[in-house]
């Protein structure tokens, strides 16, 4: 079981760190995005550019890799039996869905790290809110859209996108919770919490400067 912990974390990880954002504005436009704006490598920064296309493509190509990295944590169990508890009546072996879900939070955590600490880029790497789009997705597709419901509408209203992503990130956890009954696991919600934890943690610098008023806002 640790060698699949072991697999499951080290793979997401990987492809976390896969830097889109650089990697786009590198290849299309020549450039370094760790240059422009706030140098981050997310999707907002890459919009800065002035290449709203490649903006919408880091967005997606993050959101997928969190994605991906759940979905074969989640493919383990059931392909690989990993046996909880054998059936005598019958011919599968039963599988314990917190198993499932812990394989799952594991991933998204370290899909989250990747991305933030990117080892191609001096561990340096973006604020991780599309990729813990994606991955949440994968886990709990209801809480996301709660997530996703009121980062709208923050950001509709104050027209802060960082405003909306740390109150998204905050109520995810709350909303799967409340959502899975599944999920409520020890392991899996302080996966899950701590993951929603880092994406706040990253976002320092918004906060310092949504609190001082001089916050950049979308529009």
């Amino acid at each position: 079981m640790t060698f699949i912990l072991v697999i499951v974390a080290i793979t997401s990880f990987l492809l976390g760190s896969i830097p889109f954002g650089y990697l786009l504005v590198r290849i299309f436009r020549g450039e370094d995005v760790r240059k422009t704006g706030s140098g981050n490598i997310g999707a907002t920064n890459v919009a800065r550019t002035g290449s709203k296309g490649l903006a919408i493509a880091t967005l997606l190509l993050d959101a997928l890799k969190g994605y991906v990295a759940v979905g074969f944590a989640e493919w383990i169990p059931d392909h690989l039996a990993i046996p909880v508890s054998p059936d005598s009546h019958a011919t599968t072996v039963v599988v314990d869905p917190h198993l499932t879900y812990i394989l799952a939070a594991l991933a998204g955590i370290f899909v989250i790290l990747g991305h933030m600490f990117t080892p191609w880029l001096g561990f340096k790497g973006g604020k991780g809110v599309a990729a813990a789009v994606g991955a949440f997705a994968a886990i709990a597709p209801r809480a996301v859209l709660v997530s996703l419901a009121l980062f709208v509408l923050i950001v509709a209203i104050t027209r802060y996108v960082s405003l909306g992503s740390i109150v998204g990130a905050a109520v995810f956890p709350v909303a799967a919770y409340w959502i899975y009954p599944a999920m409520r696991n020890v392991a899996v919600m302080s996966l899950i919490g701590l993951s929603s934890l880092l994406i706040i943690i990253r976002h320092h610098s918004n906060i310092r400067r949504l609190v001082a008023g001089n916050e950049n806002r979308l529009w």
